[in-house]
Protein backbone atom coordinates (compact mmCIF):
# COMPACT_ATOMS: atom_id res chain seq x y z
CA UNK A 1 0.00 0.00 0.00
CA UNK A 2 1.47 3.43 -0.93
CA UNK A 3 2.16 5.92 1.79
CA UNK A 4 0.52 9.32 1.65
CA UNK A 5 2.63 12.43 1.51
CA UNK A 6 2.97 14.28 4.81
CA UNK A 7 1.13 17.57 5.03
CA UNK A 8 3.08 20.76 5.08
CA UNK A 9 2.90 22.57 8.39
CA UNK A 10 1.62 26.14 8.28
CA UNK A 11 4.24 28.87 8.55
CA UNK A 12 3.45 29.81 12.13
CA UNK A 13 7.07 30.48 12.95
CA UNK A 14 7.16 33.22 10.32
CA UNK A 15 4.04 34.85 11.78
CA UNK A 16 5.50 34.82 15.28
CA UNK A 17 8.76 36.43 14.19
CA UNK A 18 6.94 39.15 12.27
CA UNK A 19 4.77 39.86 15.32
CA UNK A 20 7.88 40.10 17.47
CA UNK A 21 9.43 42.51 15.00
CA UNK A 22 6.26 44.62 14.90
CA UNK A 23 6.40 45.27 18.66
CA UNK A 24 8.57 48.25 19.40
CA UNK A 25 8.50 50.25 22.62
CA UNK A 26 7.57 53.92 22.47
CA UNK A 27 10.22 56.61 22.20
CA UNK A 28 11.53 58.11 25.43
CA UNK A 29 9.60 61.38 24.91
CA UNK A 30 6.21 59.69 24.54
CA UNK A 31 5.32 59.21 28.21
CA UNK A 32 6.31 62.71 29.39
CA UNK A 33 4.37 64.32 26.53
CA UNK A 34 1.32 62.14 27.22
CA UNK A 35 1.19 62.96 30.93
CA UNK A 36 2.20 66.55 30.27
CA UNK A 37 -0.77 67.13 27.96
CA UNK A 38 -3.17 65.66 30.50
CA UNK A 39 -1.77 67.88 33.26
CA UNK A 40 -1.69 71.02 31.08
CA UNK A 41 -5.32 70.48 30.09
CA UNK A 42 -6.32 70.08 33.73
CA UNK A 43 -4.36 73.17 34.79
CA UNK A 44 -5.96 75.15 31.92
CA UNK A 45 -9.44 74.35 33.21
CA UNK A 46 -8.51 74.97 36.85
CA UNK A 47 -6.95 78.34 35.93
CA UNK A 48 -10.10 79.32 34.04
CA UNK A 49 -12.34 78.54 37.02
CA UNK A 50 -10.09 80.07 39.68
CA UNK A 51 -9.60 83.30 37.74
CA UNK A 52 -13.35 83.48 37.00
CA UNK A 53 -12.76 83.63 33.25
CA UNK A 54 -9.96 86.21 33.22
CA UNK A 55 -7.25 83.68 32.35
CA UNK A 56 -5.84 81.84 30.31
CA UNK A 57 -7.48 83.63 27.33
CA UNK A 58 -10.16 86.12 28.35
CA UNK A 59 -11.54 86.60 24.82
CA UNK A 60 -12.36 82.90 24.49
CA UNK A 61 -14.78 83.01 27.45
CA UNK A 62 -16.27 79.53 27.98
CA UNK A 63 -14.31 78.11 25.04
CA UNK A 64 -11.40 77.88 27.48
CA UNK A 65 -13.11 74.78 28.90
CA UNK A 66 -13.20 73.21 25.43
CA UNK A 67 -9.53 74.08 24.92
CA UNK A 68 -8.56 72.52 28.26
CA UNK A 69 -10.54 69.36 27.61
CA UNK A 70 -9.16 69.19 24.08
CA UNK A 71 -5.58 69.30 25.32
CA UNK A 72 -6.31 66.67 27.97
CA UNK A 73 -8.13 64.40 25.51
CA UNK A 74 -5.11 64.39 23.20
CA UNK A 75 -3.09 63.11 26.17
CA UNK A 76 -5.69 60.45 26.93
CA UNK A 77 -5.77 59.37 23.28
CA UNK A 78 -2.02 58.90 23.43
CA UNK A 79 -2.56 56.26 26.14
CA UNK A 80 -4.09 53.96 23.51
CA UNK A 81 -0.70 53.87 21.73
CA UNK A 82 1.38 53.52 24.91
CA UNK A 83 3.59 50.44 25.07
CA UNK A 84 6.06 49.95 27.87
Amino acid sequence: MPESKPRKKPARAEQQTSAAQAYKPNPVWFKPVMFGLMIIGLLWIITFYISEGAFPVQEWASWNIVAGFGIAIVGFLMTTRWRS
